[in-house]
């Protein structure tokens, strides 16, 4: 059994060396594909023993289903990593014990990825923790090519691994605004091309299976066929009340209401925008998510 670690970066020197720590016990290699940080991440890498490679970033897929490129191989396992993840003692108990024993048709490991928000974890608003397919063997998986919200997807059958992921982001707030800005621009796209099919070369997404799956057939069947807007108010509300969000204190009321409302309130809007320019000013798609969303689709 080799597994070996793949950890996309870019300026993560606050969490890169927790990251590495929590998978060093039971992985044979583990690759830091960084997207020319300008902090310590590389030296900090280096030192714990991680191969570094730097590679120009476009999206997390592209940038992913380039590094798996660059394995050995010898590989046998691929689990992917995000920098301010760490993986549980339970986890990595369960990926060391149960993997030898798995029969030859399993080829991909759902996990529970759980977040953690300002120090707390996040446990009510019908979320978390929220199963994630991220351990497969190698040449059997890959990510979609999608700008956002992409999935791997592996070629077999799909068991679940115990303990949790732990998404415990240590930036400060205005850096997650920022981050959920440029998401919400990404996602934005997503949703123009359902209109305008501007990227008929993307992963379909019925090759998403399990919940993943199930989640982004709501998502593209029910959830946005609802008006702008109004879908982003009654998403919070099914989350906050519904599905008791605001059980996770003062924290959560902070997590549920950006991420539940203001994100997808934002997401809305973007696409608004887009659609209004295009009927109303006749501007070009490509060049107006260029010019709007600061997203260069030509990448």
């Amino acid at each position: 059994m080799k597994i070996t670690v793949i950890i996309l970066t870019y300026n993560e020197e606050i969490h890169i060396q927790r990251a590495i720590s929590s998978v060093v016990d039971f992985a044979d290699n583990i690759y830091v594909v960084d997207s020319n940080s300008s902090d310590n991440t590389k030296n900090i890498a280096l030192e714990m023993g991680a191969v570094y490679i730097a590679h120009p970033f476009v999206t997390q897929a592209k940038q992913f289903n380039w590094a798996l490129k660059q394995l050995p191989s010898n590989t046998e396992w691929v689990f992917r990593l995000d920098a301010d993840e760490i993986v549980s003692d339970e986890l990595a108990n369960s990926i060391e014990n149960k993997i030898p024993l798995l029969s030859s048709q399993i080829v991909g490991l759902e996990v529970s990825r759980r977040i953690i928000f300002m120090g707390r974890p996040i446990k009510w608003g019908g979320l978390f923790p929220v199963s994630t397919l991220r351990l497969f063997r190698y040449g059997y998986g890959e990510s979609e090519d999608r700008w956002m919200d992409e999935h791997i997807i592996v070629d077999g059958e799909v068991s679940h691994l115990d303990g949790e992921l732990l998404d415990n982001n240590l930036k400060p707030l205005s850096w997650w605004i920022s981050k959920h800005n440029n998401y919400a621009s990404r996602e934005a796209v997503e949703i123009l091309n359902e209109d305008f099919n501007f990227l008929p070369d993307k992963v379909v997404s019925s090759k998403v299976s399990g919940k993943a799956g199930f989640k982004r057939f709501l998502k593209l069947r029910v959830y946005n066929k609802l008006p702008i807007g109004l879908r982003s108010f009654l998403y919070f509300i099914y989350r906050f009340v519904f599905r008791l969000g605001f059980l996770d204190g003062k924290e959560g009321i902070i997590f549920h209401f950006l991420q539940g409302f203001w994100y997808r309130f934002l997401v809305d809007s973007k696409v608004y925008e887009m659609r209004k320019k295009y009927k109303k000013d006749s501007v070009g798609i490509a060049d107006g998510i260029k010019v709007f969303l600061g997203v260069d689709i030509y990448k």
